[in-house]
């Protein structure tokens, strides 16, 4: 995925910290995303990931740092500001986090119905051009979740994430418990749409093939903080030990996995 030209900062953090008792999760995370750029940030398991993601939400409250969208600071923000914020967001979920009580075309439609923005015949019309903008006709709007299968929950995850036009979207896990034909298949939707939308995006993931295809930028979290960034074409010789085993899948290297006998 080419890079867009050089851009405004969309998202600035600086100095991100957070713990939960005695054990710190980010310890001074420095980062920024440009605008209309899509940056994947990937690590192992409890490394943080999902941490960064849900304190540049608002989610969970860090414990000091900065986090700045479009130049203003929303760590700490009071509640109408963030709601403002998050207007600018859209979010793919790791399980893709539908509501199995809700037809597809609601569950697109969800965040626009419950914050009042359209009436429930502009929702329906607005789910259906989304659900078709990743592949699926409208009969599939009357279905209900559990009628899908993975890549397709998947794929309606995704129209709900793009549903109301968001300026930053989210992707947590995008390609999580799905085959490597349909992983490929999410990916390529994910470049489409952000394209699209014209959206900044902002990835977590330990998937090394899906990082390479939708990444603009790619950072490693390790231990608290960002050990190396760089475009996807560098990754491979980034010269950085922790790294080079990630991205090669190695047992054996700096870094150590907690196994138990």
């Amino acid at each position: 995925m080419s890079a867009p030209a050089a851009q405004a900062v969309k998202i600035r953090i600086r100095g991100l910290k957070k713990a939960f008792g005695r054990k710190v999760v980010l310890d001074g995370i420095d980062l920024d995303v440009g605008v209309g750029e899509s940056l994947v940030v990937i690590g192992g398991s409890g490394t943080g990931k999902s941490v960064l993601i849900k304190c540049v939400l608002g989610i969970l409250q860090p414990d000091s740092g900065s986090v700045q969208v479009d130049g203003e600071e929303v760590v700490e923000i009071d509640a109408d500001g963030r709601e403002r914020i998050n207007d600018k967001f859209g979010m793919l979920f790791q399980g893709s986090a539908l509501f199995d009580s809700l037809p597809v075309w609601e569950n697109v439609a969800f965040g626009l119905l419950a914050r009042k923005k359209v009436t429930r015949a502009q929702g329906r019309e607005i789910a259906l051009a989304k659900l078709a903008q990743v592949g699926l006709g409208p009969e599939v709007g009357q279905l209900s979740p559990s009628e899908l299968s993975g890549g397709m929950q998947k794929r309606v995850a995704l129209a709900r994430a793009i549903a109301a036009d968001p300026e930053i979207i989210f992707f947590d896990e995008p390609t999580t418990g799905l085959d490597p034909i349909m992983a490929d298949v999410i990916n390529d939707l994910i470049v489409k749409i952000t394209r699209e939308v014209g959206a900044t995006a902002l990835s977590i993931t330990h998937d090394m093939a899906s990082s390479r295809k939708i990444a603009h930028r790619i950072a490693m979290l390790y231990n608290g903080r960002i050990i190396w960034n760089g475009p996807p074409a560098a990754i491979d010789n980034s010269g950085n030990p922790f790294v080079d085993q990630f991205v090669h899948g190695r047992a054996e290297g700096p870094i150590k996995m907690a196994v138990r006998a």
